[in-house]
C-alpha cells in the first residue's frame, strides 16, 4: 500500500499531514508511531489527519497523533499547517474554514499575507476540565512539596498545560523537569509543560516540553497557554509576541469568557509517498 503525505512545519514543529479525504486511510497508534519515526519512517513531531466533515457546520475533521502513537485533541501549530494544507491542496476554495476536533470546533483563516489565524476557543481553567487534581480552582498551584515545590499555572486549550516562570529560557531545566511534570500523578492524562520568561508585558520567551513528544521548536497551544497564565498572573497585556526556538507567534486574549487567537506561519516542505 502506498500512502501519499506532505511534510510541513510550523516554526520548526514538524508534521506529516495525511489527506484522508481523497485516499483511504485507517490511522492507528502503530501506524502513526511508524510514520513519525525519524529513523524508520518519515519523521515528525506529530501526524495530522485531514478527514471529511462529521458535522453539518464544519468543513473538515482534524485528528492529531503524537510521535509515540497517542492521539490528542489539540495542536496549535498543527492547526495552522492543517489549514495551509487544505488551501494548498485545493480541498477548499474558502479562506476561512471550520474544523471539528475531539476537543471542539476550530476556526481558521488564511490572511492575504499568508499567515494563518486560528481561533483556539476559550481556555478551560477549572482543574477538572484540564484535567488536574486539585480541591478547587486557583491562580497558581504548588506542585510537589517543601523547598522542591514548583509554582505552576494550569489550563486546557483542548489539551492540558502546566506553565511555570523561569529567569532565562536558555538555562531552564526543560530536559530534566519537563518529563517529570508531564507524568506527575496530578495530571491524569499527562501534560504539556511551558517554561516562560517574561521580557515585557507584550513579549515573552518560551520553551515547551510536549506530552508524548519531548521538547519541540515551537508549540502553538503552549504559546496560548503561557499567555493565558501570564495574563491571569498580571504580567502580560492582551496581545503578546511569543518567541520560541523556531520563531515568533502572536497571541491575543482579552480575558475570561473570550477566545484565544493565534497568528503565525505554516510551511510545506515536501510531498511524497511511503510504502506500508
Amino acid at each position: 500500500m502506498r500512502l501519499k503525505f506532505t511534510k510541513m512545519h510550523g516554526l520548526g514543529n514538524d508534521f506529516v499531514v495525511i489527506d484522508a479525504v481523497r485516499q483511504p486511510v485507517t490511522m492507528t497508534p502503530t501506524l502513526s508511531h511508524h510514520l513519525a519515526s525519524r529513523r524508520r519512517g518519515i519523521g515528525c513531531d506529530q501526524v495530522l489527519l485531514v478527514e471529511p466533515p462529521i458535522a453539518a457546520d464544519s468543513d473538515f475533521h482534524y485528528r492529531i497523533f503524537n510521535a509515540d502513537g497517542s492521539e490528542v485533541a489539540q495542536c496549535g501549530n498543527g492547526a495552522r499547517c492543517f489549514a495551509q494544507f487544505v488551501f494548498e491542496q485545493g480541498l477548499t476554495a474558502k479562506t476561512a474554514i471550520r474544523a471539528t476536533t475531539s476537543a471542539g470546533l476550530l476556526e481558521l483563516h488564511r490572511q492575504d499575507d499568508g499567515l494563518i489565524r486560528v481561533n483556539m476557543g476559550q481556555p478551560r481553567l477549572e482543574p477538572a476540565a484540564v484535567p488536574f487534581l486539585a480541591d478547587s480552582r486557583a491562580p497558581a498551584y504548588d506542585l510537589g512539596s517543601g523547598c522542591a515545590a514548583l509554582r505552576i499555572g494550569v489550563v486546557s486549550l483542548g489539551n492540558p498545560h502546566a506553565v511555570l516562570m523561569v529567569d532565562a529560557v536558555e538555562t531552564a531545566p526543560v530536559i530534566s523537569l519537563g518529563p517529570r511534570i508531564e507524568r506527575d500523578p496530578r495530571f491524569p492524562q499527562r501534560t504539556n509543560v511551558e517554561f516562560m520568561q517574561v521580557i515585557s508585558a507584550r513579549h515573552i520567551r518560551l520553551r515547551v516540553w510536549e506530552r508524548g513528544v519531548g521538547e519541540t521548536e515551537a508549540c502553538g497551544s503552549g504559546a496560548c497557554a503561557a499567555v493565558v497564565i501570564g495574563r491571569l498572573w498580571g504580567d502580560l497585556a492582551d496581545s503578546v509576541t511569543v518567541s520560541l526556538p523556531g520563531g515568533d507567534l502572536h497571541i491575543h486574549w482579552l480575558g475570561e469568557g473570550e477566545p484565544v487567537t493565534m497568528l503565525g506561519p505554516a510551511t510545506s516542505v515536501f510531498t511524497g509517498e511511503i510504502i506500508l
